[in-house]
């Protein structure tokens, strides 16, 4: 359990460095920590994010596509493309439109 933890405590760490207006995906926080394979399990960390005592800013995770997959995990089924919007994005069929452009790899920007 305490392996878990700590994964989904590192997941935050760097979820809390993107920046705003940009988005990441689940695979690229798995693989920046060393974890290729486990985007499922940055999942899981990012339905918890919600019981930190501090804000995650788990909206800018979105899958490998630029799908706003976790969108069922926020308080209402539109609450993460109004956060997604606040910060500048356009979201058409639960897909933010210029996901290239406002990708952020960790691998890339924190080295």
């Amino acid at each position: 359990m305490d392996q878990k933890k700590d994964f989904f405590r590192d997941v935050f760490q760097v979820v809390e460095l993107i920046p705003h207006g940009r988005i990441t995906s689940y695979g690229a926080i798995a693989k920046y920590l060393g974890a290729a394979r486990s985007s499922r399990l940055v999942g899981w960390a990012m339905n918890s994010a919600h019981s930190s005592p501090n804000p995650i800013p788990a909206h800018r995770v979105v899958n490998r596509n630029g799908m706003l997959s976790g969108k069922m995990h926020f308080p209402t089924p539109t609450a993460m493309e109004e956060r997604l919007v606040a910060e500048g994005h356009q979201i058409v069929d639960d897909k933010i439109v210029n996901f290239k452009e406002v990708y952020w790899d960790p691998m890339v920007e924190l080295g």
